[in-house]
């Protein structure tokens, strides 16, 4: 099997079975939307259609207008189409998150190079949504103890199954240098899966917060993942 081949079918059989608290819901865009799936499946064929090792990158878990529409973590339909030259009819998103990434990636080389060092995941690879004011809103899964231990059994798992994939666990690199890299952080203490873990600022905390800086942060990473 390819490195694209195993993404796919872990993509194909991503399912969440754990009990979750009242009001909150996973986000599962591969039984949602199947042309989430379709268009997935040719990203990974076009960037991974081969054996070699990668490094991982892990976001928090995806978000409405990116991952959870298309599949591909940090990728929103925009980005989707302008950088990978792939297509999902009809639909139309823009996430924050996404943009930086894709601007990270362009200094890093571009999408070829990039794709061809690391996969993109998160620590928890299906998202959360909660209601608030008649309205499903975003819901990490460290936003409560009551969440994150729910969730805990799926991301051991999701995390091994990726592993298997053929990653390089020398180091890891952490999108979300606070409670994101806690978690991961103590986890990988518990389970000894990668020999480091850098932490780096979420992409939409810079985007939101830091926006002038965005330039220099886009540097700071592209040193980092240069190592």
């Amino acid at each position: 099997m390819t490195f694209a081949d195993h993404v796919i079918q872990f993509n194909r059989e991503l399912k969440f079975d754990e009990a979750l608290s009242e009001g909150i819901r996973v986000m599962n865009p591969f039984v949602e939307n199947p042309a989430a799936f379709e268009a997935s499946s040719q990203f990974y064929r076009k960037y991974y259609n081969d054996d070699e090792p990668r490094k991982l990158i892990l976001g928090i878990n995806p978000g409405r207008f990116g991952a959870g529409v298309t599949g591909i973590p940090f990728t929103d339909t925009q980005r989707l189409r302008d950088f990978c030259g792939l297509e999902i009819k009809g639909v139309e998103t823009r996430e924050l998150s996404s943009v930086f990434v894709y601007e990270l990636i362009a200094a890093y080389g571009g999408v070829d190079q990039f794709y061809r060092d690391f996969l993109i995941s998160a620590v928890s690879p299906l998202g959360f949504l909660i209601s608030k004011n008649n309205k499903e809103v975003n819901y990490n899964y460290y936003d409560s103890r009551e969440l994150q231990n729910q969730v805990e059994p799926f991301i051991i798992r999701s995390l091994e199954q990726q592993l298997a994939f053929g990653i390089n666990q020398e180091v890891c690199y952490c999108l979300g240098n606070n409670k994101n890299y806690k978690y991961l952080l103590n986890l990988n203490k518990r389970m000894h899966y990668f020999n480091e873990i850098v932490p780096l600022e979420h992409p939409r905390f810079i985007m939101q917060y830091k926006l002038k800086q965005k330039d220099e942060y886009i540097n700071k990473f592209v040193q980092l993942l240069k190592g």
